[in-house]
């Protein structure tokens, strides 16, 4: 009799660790789906800024009619883009072309002296910080419910309930991950 409570005992203890692993790991995948949502929101951001930076400085590039287009079709990808790496692949290649068009801006004075052109270019500034904010808190979030979903024995739980790892939001620029040089 004493060995059937003891079994009883621990079936049941085994029962609640399953439970509370079970329950860490959803509460896991749900912050990495809100880590998604705050990079998206700041996206969305960066993507309504765009139009309104390409058109100020539409008035003074008049000659520079390609960067101008390049920056729009590459919001519309990034736009369009659905799945994480596509997204990815999009705001990074976004990055490279805005980073185009404020090279040729600094070839025009009037341009750079537009209050309005200033403006958005902080505007921008400061959704890009958000963004990189944002990325930090979902990759960590992501390595958090990667390291549950594959350390043993909370793997047994997260491959009986179908939870996956989740993929890293990275940079692919080869440029910006190099250091920047510095010269006196």
């Amino acid at each position: 009799m004493m060995v059937l409570w003891v079994l009883l005992g621990v079936l049941v203890l085994v029962l609640f660790w399953a439970i509370g692993v079970f329950n860490g790991l959803v509460q896991l995948r749900e912050n990495v789906k809100n880590g998604w949502s705050q990079i998206d929101v700041q996206l969305k951001r960066r993507h309504d800024l765009i139009p309104n930076l390409v058109e100020v400085a539409k008035g003074y590039m008049a000659h520079e009619k390609t960067t101008l287009e390049n920056v729009i079709k590459a919001r519309q990808v990034a736009v369009d883009a659905s799945s994480i790496k596509d997204k990815q692949a999009a705001e990074n290649m976004l990055t490279s072309t805005l980073r185009s068009l404020f090279a040729v801006s600094e070839n025009y004075p009037n341009l750079k002296a537009d209050g309005q052109m200033h403006k958005l270019q902080e505007e921008l500034t400061s959704t890009e910080n958000k963004i990189a904010f944002a990325r930090q808190y979902y990759n960590d979030e992501v390595n958090r419910l990667n390291v549950a979903v594959q350390s043993f024995p909370d793997s047994v739980i997260a491959n009986s309930f179908g939870f996956q790892k989740r993929e890293f939001f990275e940079i692919e620029d080869i440029a910006e991950k190099k250091v920047p040089e510095v010269k006196f």
